[in-house]
């Protein structure tokens, strides 16, 4: 797979709300983003809505905008919302992206299939968005 863009997320600041059925989660963050000639920052406002299920299941949906240069050198901006479940560990071990751009030299992530990985890192978590095989 080829990786076409890393996202590294700092997390700012944790809310949750414990409910009946669940717990929700809501992660404020910034970060960077880079790759396939683009460069860019989070713009304020990203957020990672997780919920927890009363049977132990997790769902997350990040959303995200990032403005920056893409690889032509004019300025963009790249949306990504990025939805993914956890295994029956816990872990999620890969999650489904999905990019609007106004960067024409980028608007071929519209309409690729991608697929996303998470690893951790000391300030949060690095997404890496590789072109699906599929």
């Amino acid at each position: 797979m080829q990786e076409v863009l890393t996202v590294r997320v700092r997390i700012k600041e944790t809310y949750e709300v414990h409910g009946q059925r669940g717990l929700a989660r809501m992660i404020l963050f910034d970060g960077e983003g880079e790759g396939s000639g683009f460069y860019g920052k989070i713009l304020p406002g990203g957020v990672d809505t997780q919920q927890v299920h009363d049977d132990g299941k997790l769902e997350l949906s990040a959303r995200y905008m990032l403005e920056g240069t893409d690889g032509s050198g004019k300025s963009c901006l790249v949306f990504i919302e990025n939805v993914g479940i956890a295994n029956d560990k816990g872990y999620v071990e890969k999650t489904h992206p999905k990019i609007r751009t106004n960067s024409t030299t980028l608007s071929w992530l519209e309409t690729s299939v991608l697929l996303g990985t998470i690893s951790a890192w000391e300030k949060g978590v690095i997404i890496h968005i590789y072109l699906s095989s599929q």
